[in-house]
């Protein structure tokens, strides 16, 4: 059975469509101390698909109660699917004396699973941190699917070392060119500049891809760039919409035409599903 987290419904939803296997109805109360209770009272199989994006502390433990609530239930299988990982940015110890919360979190959630399946990690090599057999997927080229017809595009990755992003939806595209952004920080003031590195922008539509948008801050730069070089249109397209805070009026007002996301963080702007990408490897 295909078991949901409260943040992860939709995605949930999907995968059962896609495989064929049922989904559990999975409830998600408080006691009256606050204390959170994630349970799925008609389980009823030998084997579990957990399917939670832990975007809080509080979708973290929700993951570890229905693990555990699915084992108690007679499953004799558990697979975890994390959509998106939180706290897997914190891959090191940022200091004597501070947390690897990254592994941390994945040894926690070994203890409850049989295997996990990761989308997109922000760092893949976060997957060597859990104790179980682990499968990473990359889930960008799924970004090309919802793209509306574009004029001689260029797709943009946030830097050189995640060129192979915008490949990726380039290819799924099927054409265009790809670029990065160069980041320049000013000794002195500590501002940070953000141009592309070559390609040509202008009378083009331009494609800025990156595996997750959080504030926004960073993508808002780079778009002002490109409008005042004279892009036609600049879409925005990332696997983990994460918007935090007022992240899409930032992105608007830069002057993001068309933001697409995917399901892995449900969002407004998730308008294509990762589901095939993950049922490729459940099945």
């Amino acid at each position: 059975m295909i078991v949901p987290g409260s943040r992860s419904q939709l995605l949930a939803a999907a995968l059962a469509d896609e495989t064929g296997r049922p989904l559990a109805t999975a409830t998600y109360d408080r006691f009256p101390d606050g204390e959170a209770l994630a349970a799925v009272p008609e389980f009823d199989d030998d084997e579990a698909v957990v399917v939670a994006a832990t975007d809080s502390d509080e979708a973290w433990v929700e993951l570890l109660q229905l693990q555990d609530a699915v084992r108690e239930a007679g499953a004799e299988h558990v697979t975890t699917v994390i959509p998106y990982m939180g706290y897997a940015r914190q891959d090191e110890s940022f200091g004597a004396g501070q947390p690897v919360s990254a592994r941390a979190m994945a040894r926690a959630v070994s203890t409850g699973t049989d295997r996990v399946v990761l989308v997109t990690p922000h760092e893949p090599t976060i997957a060597d941190f859990y104790t179980v057999p682990v499968d990473v997927i990359e889930a960008a080229s799924v970004l090309a699917e919802p793209l509306p017809a574009l004029d001689d595009p260029l797709f943009l990755a946030p830097d050189e070392g995640a060129i192979d992003i915008a490949e990726t939806v380039e290819t799924a595209y099927g054409e265009g060119e790809t670029d990065y952004f160069e980041k320049r920080r000013d000794r002195e003031t500590g501002d940070v500049e953000v141009t592309p590195s070559d390609a040509p922008v202008d009378g083009r539509d331009v494609v800025i891809v990156d595996d997750i948008v959080a504030t926004g801050s960073t993508m808002s730069e780079a778009v002002d760039v490109l409008v005042d070089r004279g892009a036609t249109r600049v879409l925005a397209a990332c696997v983990h919409p994460m918007l935090a805070g007022n992240a899409v009026t930032k992105l608007r007002a830069a002057g993001v035409d068309t933001l697409i996301g995917t399901d892995t963080i449900e969002r407004s702007c998730s308008v294509v599903s990762v589901a095939p990408v993950v049922a490729g490897v459940l099945d």
